[in-house]
């Protein structure tokens, strides 16, 4: 029996879930803004209180490692990191994109069209999107992501081949997502939000890839390396715009 605690606070949402086997997972989530680091730890010993289970039973701890919010990335690491030592666990570190493609898989609207490529594009705010292309595996009903995660402005995302899209940068930025592909309504889903579970159904898969990390390996997934320029950086920036 598989048992895996799921961690994820890259967005809005604290989310955390426990999956022991075959049974629907033990969940906990809710829009808390800057109010995850209260939660988080609370959360994980409830949850393994409810289960009857020992953190150090486990098989391995799943966390979101971004792309999303600084400090909420950094959070659900740091607090991953202290579990995993502790209990002598290893890691599964779970894309954020990722983790909502595996929840697209499992919709009931991206079911109803019966095709198998689509795209996820979250907002990553500076008036710019993180976005990916997906497909689905055929042998494991799987999302397998079609090349790296990209940064760009939303006009400048690649449609092409895609007959779904799912993720917060519909609601954010709309029609200037379809300067150069249409999506007929039914294909678009603005309602999902990345949680536990999407991290919990990545990290099954990962582990039974093999693919568990030791905790002194993880760390975050950053796709915009800058946020800000240095006052040097700036002055060099102007010199060669001028």
């Amino acid at each position: 029996m598989t048992r895996l605690l799921a961690i994820e606070t890259s967005s809005a949402w604290c989310s955390v879930a426990l999956s022991l086997g075959d049974t629907a997972p033990l969940f906990r989530h809710e829009l808390v803004s800057a109010g995850a680091s209260q939660r988080l730890l609370p959360w994980v010993e409830e949850l393994l209180l409810e289960a009857n289970e020992k953190l150090s039973d486990l098989d391995a701890i799943a966390v979101g490692i971004g792309p999303g919010a600084f400090t909420g990335v950094r959070l659900a690491v740091a607090v991953v990191q202290g579990l995993a030592t502790a209990a002598g666990l290893p890691v599964l570190p779970v894309v954020s994109l990722d983790a909502i493609a595996a929840q697209v898989v499992t919709s009931a609207s991206f079911a109803k069209l019966n095709q198998t490529h689509f795209a996820v594009a979250i907002d990553a705010r500076m008036d710019e999107i993180y976005w990916a292309k997906y497909e689905i595996d055929s042998s494991s009903a799987h999302a397998i992501r079609l090349g790296e995660i990209h940064l760009s402005k939303p006009e400048e995302i690649d449609l092409t081949g895609i007959y779904y899209l799912a993720g917060s940068a519909i609601q954010m930025y709309g029609d200037r997502l379809f300067a150069h592909s249409k999506l007929p309504s039914n294909a678009l889903d603005s309602s999902i939000t990345i949680s536990a579970l999407g991290v919990l159904d990545c990290a099954k898969y990962m582990l039974n890839q093999k693919q568990q990390i030791q905790v002194a390996k993880l760390e975050p997934l950053y796709i915009r390396n800058k946020v800000a320029l240095t006052t040097s950086e700036r002055e060099i920036a102007f010199k060669k715009d001028r």
